[in-house]
């Protein structure tokens, strides 16, 4: 055989083998509103990398953060619709869908992380049910810190929020905006820094980690801890990709997003203390609220909880018991 025909034939061969590797390597797009030094996203980069690691590169996962992909209330769509194959959603953003993905949004329902765990542990197999359902289920989930409302003013009483243009992102905190007198405006997550530099927000509810991504610490001076409620994120993926992968590499994946869960909680309560002081340093005043507003804020909470049941209806009901029997109210 002449050297020509050996060339070709190594030629061949090599492309064979490009082409068997391409075939044999998958790719994940996982979209997320947060920004990249969020520890949910970084959380995100590291499930994305140990996939990588425990599929010995057989699945890629790129994980597209600060809504650059998607925005917020486009992601779950867009797994469901196969334009992602999973992604990363706030559960209770998605409330007026299903009750359900409010549960985990209702005020003063948990008091702590131990709670919020347990809360999870009723709340995501009715979640995946009914996921599952659109053709989708969780992989994971992580929470935020505990909830508090920042203010540009002092605030002892519901009554000191009147009139203030508060940020809205979900139907719960539509809901506040109602029962406090204030004037909703929707901004998601990717928005907040900007809406808070020309003023379009005087007012909002969330985590101590969101106060530092954004810097809130620059316009306004109140961190109020309401122990409001503990959400979560949730990492959603797409049983049609997920199915499609072999056993090994979706028993991998299991196994990684796992890991990113007990992380993400760890994660989550560890950073707590640490960022409160990221704002006190920057000239917050970081304080519980005063008996009055508290007692306040949960009265609200009850009627929102009761409105929550009553949308929820009998499913609701006894998820809300099957939780008091884990966590009975004080």
């Amino acid at each position: 055989m002449s050297r020509l025909p050996l060339i070709r034939l190594a030629a061949a061969l090599a492309c064979v083998g490009l082409t068997s590797l391409a075939q044999a390597q998958t790719k994940w797009d996982l979209p997320s509103a947060y920004a990249p030094g969020n520890f949910h996203t970084e959380n995100l980069e590291y499930f994305a990398k140990q996939v990588d690691a425990a599929t010995a590169g057989k699945l890629k996962i790129v994980v597209h953060s600060n809504a650059s992909l998607f925005k917020a209330p486009e992601i779950k769509r867009a797994v469901q619709g196969g334009q992602a194959q999973l992604g990363e959603i706030l559960l209770v953003n998605y409330e007026n869908e299903n009750p359900l993905f409010g549960m985990d949004g209702l005020p003063s329902l948990v008091g702590s992380y131990a709670d919020a765990e347990k809360l999870e542990a009723v709340q995501r197999p009715a979640l995946d049910k009914y996921l599952e359902g659109q053709g989708m289920k969780i992989l994971y989930t992580a929470p935020w810190q505990p909830q508090g409302i920042y203010t540009k003013k002092p605030v002892n009483a519901v009554a000191d929020m009147k009139g203030l243009k508060w940020r809205s992102y979900s139907p719960i905190t539509a809901r506040l905006a109602e029962m406090m007198n204030m004037v909703p405006v929707t901004i998601q997550a990717a928005e907040l820094s900007q809406a808070l530099a020309t003023g379009v927000v005087e007012s909002y509810l969330s985590s101590s980690a969101t106060g530092v991504d954004t810097k809130t610490y620059e316009s306004m001076k109140y961190f109020y801890e309401m122990q409001a409620w503990i959400p979560k994120n949730a990492v959603i993926v797409s049983l049609k990709a997920f199915n499609a992968l072999d056993k090994a590499t979706q028993q991998a994946v299991t196994k990684v997003a796992a890991e990113a869960q007990a992380r993400g909680w760890k994660i989550s309560a560890e950073k707590e203390a640490v960022l409160k002081k990221v704002l006190a340093d920057n000239g917050m005043t970081v304080t519980p609220p005063s008996a009055t507003f508290l007692g306040e804020f949960n009265k609200i909470g009850a009627t929102m909880a009761t409105d929550w049941e009553k949308k929820a209806g009998a499913q609701g009901t006894a998820l809300i018991a099957e939780y008091r029997k884990l966590v009975p109210a004080k």
